[in-house]
């Protein structure tokens, strides 16, 4: 086995250190962001409880024209489909009218949810430490501490298995186009080297997310599956529209760390929508 990096991200006490700040936005990012803290409270008005940026972004390493802006919306009450269509067209006017970024991932819960102990270490872990606060009051003061022990890989990313089938749809029902493709390959990239550093997270005992460090990390403790990892890294930042990839994924690696994830730490808890 390969020596994994240098384990980091905790605080003194040995809790995951909550990254990025807006302090952290480079400048080149700050006309969006003053966009979102503007426009948001016009979408919804005294329903909306705060808003969060997390991803490169705030953590300052956003790449002018390739970065997609990541939006993590929080409403007072659960939210409509008609509050999802609002906030995925604010995210195409905002993707629309600035160029630095490369697209909007928004998300989008109810405060009821983010706050439940069904989701204390999976919504509100992301929250806690992944979140930079915009809008409204920080949740994070009212969610416990996380360290990167089994139980939170567990509660995030246990639910691969539960995936994959979707995964497979959704591969089949993408138009035959390597335009089409990226997104799947860059998505699933992303998901899979993040769970793959998630299951050895409690042995490392740290916290990142860089992709290239987190495959870095898994592949130390998993060498033969170090190269797919290093790649998948490589393919979340720059995907390519290729079907063996997504093929592999869906029939090579994610079936392995699927059954791997379980061995070691278990299913993640269904949720209601799982069971629907």
């Amino acid at each position: 086995m390969s020596t994994p990096p240098r384990p980091h991200g905790l605080d003194p006490l040995g809790f995951i250190a909550r990254e990025g700040s807006l302090a952290h936005v480079p400048g080149a990012f700050q006309p969006v962001v003053t966009a979102v803290r503007e426009r948001l409270p016009d979408v919804f008005g005294a329903r909306l409880d705060g808003a969060y940026l997390y991803g490169s972004i705030p953590r300052g390493t956003a790449r002018v024209g390739r970065s997609d802006l990541d939006l993590f919306v929080v409403l007072r009450e659960e939210p409509s489909d008609a509050d999802r269509a609002l906030v995925r067209a604010l995210g195409a006017a905002l993707d629309r009218d600035h160029p630095e970024i490369d697209g909007v991932g928004p998300l989008l819960y109810g405060r009821g949810r983010l706050l439940s102990a069904p989701e204390r270490y999976d919504l509100g872990w992301f929250v806690a430490c992944l979140c930079t606060p915009l809008l409204g009051d920080d949740l994070a003061a009212l969610l416990p501490r996380y360290r990167p022990d089994s139980l939170l890989a567990r509660e995030t990313n246990g639910d691969l298995a539960r995936l994959l089938p979707r995964w497979r749809e959704r591969i089949a029902a993408a138009e035959d186009t390597e335009a089409a493709r990226r997104p799947l390959v860059r998505f699933m990239s992303r998901h899979l080297v993040r769970t793959g550093f998630t299951l050895v997270m409690p042995r490392w005992n740290g916290w990142t997310s860089d992709l290239r460090e987190m495959a870095e990390v898994c592949g130390a403790y998993y060498p033969e599956r170090a190269a797919q990892l290093r790649t998948a890294a490589e393919y979340g930042h720059e995907p390519v529209g290729d079907p063996r990839v997504l093929r592999a994924y869906a029939d090579d690696l994610g079936p392995w760390l699927a059954a791997e994830y379980a061995r070691v730490h278990g299913v993640k808890t269904p949720r209601p929508e799982d069971e629907s």
